[in-house]
C-alpha cells in the first residue's frame, strides 16, 4: 500500500487521495461488524496486540524487501511514540472502556471528536485550518451523534474518562506522525505497530488468560484475519498516508463517515433496521464532507456568483 500511495504523491489532490479515503471510509466502517465477530470468543486486548504485532512484522519485512534501511535510533523513538499513542493507548482505552460498561452510543459519539482534536493540534502547531473545515467537523459530529441515538449512552466515570482518552491519544499520535521525522512509510508503519503492539501485549498478558486463545472459534479467527489484512495493513496505511498528504480535517473525516458505513453493513449483513434518525444524520454527514472537501473553493466562488447575480439584476432593472 505505501508503494502505491507514494507513486501517486505527485498529484496529492487526485486519484491517490480518493482511493485512500475510500479505503478508510469503507474498510474501517466494516471493521465494527468484524470486531463484534472477533470479540465473540477472543479476548479484546490480546486480539489487538497480536494483530498489530503481526502487522508490524509484515510491514517491516515489506520495507526491508523494498530496500529501506532500518530506522535510526531517533526514528525508532519517534515511531515508538506514535505507536504508543495510537496502537497502545488509544486501542486499549477503548477496550477497557468497554470492559467498564460504557454504552455503545456514547462510545460512537466520543470517537467522532477525534478530528476536532487533530485540527486543534494542527492549528496550535502553526498550520491554518479553514473555517469551512471547522464547520464540516461540527456537522460531522452532529450527524454521528444522531446515528448513535439508537445506542446505549450509559457509562461509569472511569469508563467515560477512558472513552474520551481514546480519541485524544489517537489525535496526538496522528499529529505526531505528521510532524516528527520518521523512516520511509512502510518502515514507519512497521516500527509504530511493532512497538505499540509490544506494549499492548505486555498489558494483555497481565490481565487476560492466554489459554483463552485455544477456545477461539474459526469464525472469530476469520474476523481477526480480516482486521489484520484490510483493517490494519490496508486501511491504516491509507490513513497514515493521508495524514502526510492532505489536511488534518480531511484525513480525520473517517470518524463520522465510518458509523454510517457500519450502519449500512449492519442492515445488509446483520438484519438491522433503519430509523428516522438515519435520514436526518446522513445529509449532515454529506454536508460535512462537502464543507471539508470543497469549502474553500465555495467561499472563493460566492463573491463571483454574487457579482454575476448583481450584474444581471442591474441589467434587468435597466431593461425595465
Amino acid at each position: 500500500m505505501p508503494v502505491f500511495f507514494n507513486a501517486q504523491a505527485a498529484n496529492p489532490r487526485g486519484l491517490a487521495i480518493a482511493v485512500a479515503l475510500l479505503l478508510v471510509y469503507v474498510v474501517w466502517g466494516t471493521t465494527y461488524f468484524a470486531l463484534g465477530i472477533a470479540l465473540e470468543t477472543m479476548p479484546p486486548l490480546l486480539m489487538n496486540a497480536s494483530r498489530f504485532l503481526c502487522a508490524g512484522a509484515v510491514m517491516l519485512l515489506v520495507a526491508l524487501w523494498q530496500g529501506h534501511a532500518l530506522p535510526t535510533v531517533a526514528q525508532w523513538r519517534h515511531s515508538a511514540l506514535v505507536g504508543a499513542l495510537m496502537v497502545f493507548l488509544a486501542m486499549n482505552c477503548i477496550g477497557f472502556a468497554q470492559k467498564l460498561g460504557i454504552g455503545s452510543g456514547l462510545m460512537a459519539t466520543v470517537v467522532t471528536t477525534m478530528p476536532m482534536w487533530l485540527a486543534l493540534w494542527t492549528r496550535w502547531g502553526g498550520e491554518r485550518v479553514p473555517a469551512t473545515s471547522w464547520l464540516g467537523l461540527a456537522l460531522g459530529v452532529a450527524g454521528a451523534l444522531l446515528l448513535a441515538l439508537e445506542g446505549d449512552f450509559s457509562a461509569s466515570v472511569p469508563g467515560a474518562l477512558l472513552a474520551f482518552g481514546a480519541p485524544l491519544c489517537w489525535s496526538l499520535g496522528s499529529y505526531a506522525s505528521r510532524r516528527l521525522p520518521l523512516p520511509a512509510p512502510a518502515m514507519a508503519s512497521g516500527a509504530q505497530w511493532l512497538t505499540g503492539g509490544a506494549l499492548g501485549m505486555v498489558v494483555a498478558l497481565a490481565v487476560e488468560p492466554v489459554g483463552a486463545l485455544a477456545e477461539v472459534s474459526v469464525r472469530s479467527w476469520m474476523a481477526w484475519v480480516y482486521l489484520l489484512s484490510l483493517g490494519t495493513l490496508v486501511a491504516l496505511n491509507a490513513y497514515l498516508w493521508l495524514l502526510q498528504n492532505t489536511t488534518a480535517a480531511l484525513a480525520g473525516s473517517y470518524s463520522f463517515v465510518n458509523p454510517a458505513v457500519a450502519l449500512l453493513v449492519g442492515v445488509v449483513l446483520g438484519g438491522e433496521r433503519l430509523t428516522g434518525w438515519v435520514y436526518a444524520a446522513l445529509p449532515l454527514i454529506g454536508a460535512a464532507l462537502a464543507c471539508i472537501l470543497y469549502g474553500p473553493a465555495l467561499v472563493r466562488f460566492l463573491p463571483r456568483l454574487r457579482a454575476v447575480l448583481s450584474g444581471r439584476g442591474a441589467a434587468y432593472r435597466r431593461f425595465l
